[in-house]
Formats: structure tokens, C-alpha cells, sequence
């Protein structure tokens, strides 16, 4: 498979000291990544940027997102949250293309997770949203400058390929943001080409490594 998008994941640093879980990731370490228009490619409206690194107790993601209109009601875990504004992260660790973890957090924090099956191509086959991620850790928070921060930890326990330096996934991040006119815009970090974010041959490489 050939990858237009590769993030090198690299160790957590935390601001805090002492247990590793309980610190905050000095984010400024990482490297930033741009989500743009998934059909066109081009720049978003409303910009979206994603932070990635690991340890051997956790996987964390970062967005932040420039936010002047929230469309967000749903109040329940597992609720239809892609037909309003939310971030996305899907996760394909063994590469197959044909099962991987879809995690969603709208902007009042509310979760969406659950365990897609793929033809490989373009079409869900099942989608099962009884399961759940195990110690999901998640927050949304305004940082007075117009944007919305989101931050995730996912127990490594969660996965068989945990994160470890040398191995890789194959994810993709994702927004849906609607403006006042009602118009929604879908951001990719590898655009899909369509409105459809699960094309899993579309989706980028992360790969884990040990360095900073």
C-alpha cells in the first residue's frame, strides 16, 4: 500500500511529574499535522490540527480546532454523533483494511466508539457499538482563543498491536464541521477523495517510533 500521509509517533513527555498516566503531554513536542477538505484536498475552513504520540500505558491524540459555530445536542455515548460537528479517529492496527476502531468526541464530549467491519473497499459491513474501548480517557475544553482542544488516551491494553517503536498503524483522522448556513464540511489528514471516511486505502501510516 502506498501512503500519501506518514506520522512518526513519538514517546509521551509529560509536563508532570511521576506516574506517567496521571501527567500532562507537553504537546509542543510534536509535530502538528494540517486536516483538509477529504474530496478536494484543499485548505479547511476552519482549521483542524492533530498531535499524536505514545507510551507503553497509553495512546494520545490532540485536535484542536478552530470552532466559531458548534452544532452539538447528542448527550449519549454511542448517539449518531457524525450528524453533527465531532472529531473522528480511526484506527487500523493490523492493516487489513477490513476491521478497525471508528472513536468519535463531539465538541460537549460525548463518545461514539465502535468496532467497524470493511469489505476493503468503500462499504461498512457491520458496525458494532456495543463495544467499547476500555478506560477510554477523554476532555473537550475552549482555550479562550476560538478554538475547541480535545484530548484522548486510549489504555494500550485496548490493542494487540499496542504501541511499541518499530510497529505502525494505519489510521486517519477526521472532522465533520458545520457553518450557520447549515453547509458541513468534512476534513481528512489523507483525504478519502469523497464524502465517505471509510475507505481504509485512504487511510495514512503511523508509525511508533523511540526518539524525540
Amino acid at each position: 500500500m502506498h501512503y500519501t500521509a506518514i506520522y512518526p509517533c513519538k514517546p509521551a513527555l509529560y509536563i508532570q511529574q511521576g506516574e506517567q498516566h496521571q501527567g500532562n503531554v507537553d504537546w509542543d513536542r510534536y509535530e502538528a499535522v494540517a486536516l483538509s477538505d477529504t474530496v478536494t484536498g484543499l485548505a479547511a475552513k476552519e482549521a483542524t490540527e492533530v498531535r499524536a504520540c505514545w507510551s507503553s500505558e497509553y495512546f494520545y491524540v490532540r485536535f484542536v480546532c478552530q470552532d466559531s459555530h458548534i452544532v452539538s445536542e447528542y448527550q449519549h455515548r454511542d448517539d449518531p454523533l457524525y450528524e453533527q460537528d465531532v472529531v473522528e479517529l480511526f484506527i487500523d492496527e493490523t492493516g487489513t483494511g477490513t476491521e478497525y476502531i471508528e472513536l468519535e468526541v463531539s465538541p460537549n464530549n460525548v463518545i461514539f466508539d465502535a468496532l467497524i467491519r470493511n469489505d476493503g473497499g468503500k462499504s461498512i459491513t457491520s458496525s458494532d457499538i456495543h463495544w467499547d474501548l476500555t478506560g477510554l480517557q477523554t476532555s473537550v475544553e475552549h482555550d479562550g482563543k476560538g478554538n475547541l482542544i480535545y484530548e484522548i488516551r486510549i489504555p494500550a491494553a485496548n490493542f494487540k498491536n499496542a504501541p511499541q517503536a518499530g510497529r505502525s498503524w494505519d489510521v486517519n483522522f477526521y472532522r465533520i464541521d458545520e457553518d450557520t448556513e447549515g453547509n458541513r464540511e468534512y476534513q481528512a489528514w489523507s483525504p478519502t477523495g469523497e464524502v465517505n471516511y471509510h475507505i481504509p486505502s485512504r487511510f495514512g501510516k503511523l508509525e511508533f517510533v523511540d526518539v524525540i
